[in-house]
């Protein structure tokens, strides 16, 4: 049964029809086209999936459509909407935190929700928040100066 689902999807409002038992990540990536957003290991442990809903990070392969309704979703691809997205992916860029780049959006989001969360974040705090995304590729080293270098200029 399908149900039209209200909510803002990166900054914009929508409504959609869509059956409330349809995962997010599909959703956003087979029926509204946002395929930013991976698909790494379907079952929540690997964070390639990250989505931020009313500010929170949120997998999107565990979540089904209909606790979207009246929510705020954000995605990789509103980060270039915002001063702090736009610090997070440059300085993604900068340090070369990004080599196969399948990780990259669920991290870049994590680090969003750190940036806005107004807490102090020193390399231990940076580790710690995105601790739930993993990488293969690159180690860790060259993300947490990423969002380091993405701290700069800001409160934290």
């Amino acid at each position: 049964m399908t149900h039209r689902l209200h909510f803002t999807l990166n900054g914009q409002a929508i409504s959609h029809p869509c059956d409330p038992d349809c995962r997010v990540i599909d959703l956003l990536r087979e029926q509204m086209g946002l395929t930013g957003t991976k698909e790494g290991c379907g079952t929540g442990e690997c964070g390639a999936c990250t989505i931020l809903v009313d500010g929170t990070p949120k997998l999107a392969c565990l979540m089904v459509a209909a606790q979207l309704d009246g929510k705020s979703v954000e995605t990789v691809e509103s980060l270039e909407k915002s001063e702090e997205g736009r610090k997070i992916l440059q300085a993604f860029v900068e340090h070369g935190a990004v080599q196969c780049g399948f990780c990259t959006p669920g991290m870049e989001m994590a680090s969003l929700a750190m940036l806005r969360s107004g807490r102090p974040l020193d390399r231990m705090a940076i580790r710690s928040g995105l601790s739930g995304n993993l990488c293969r590729c690159t180690g860790y080293v060259k993300i947490v100066d990423a969002v380091a270098q993405a701290c700069k200029g800001t409160d934290r």
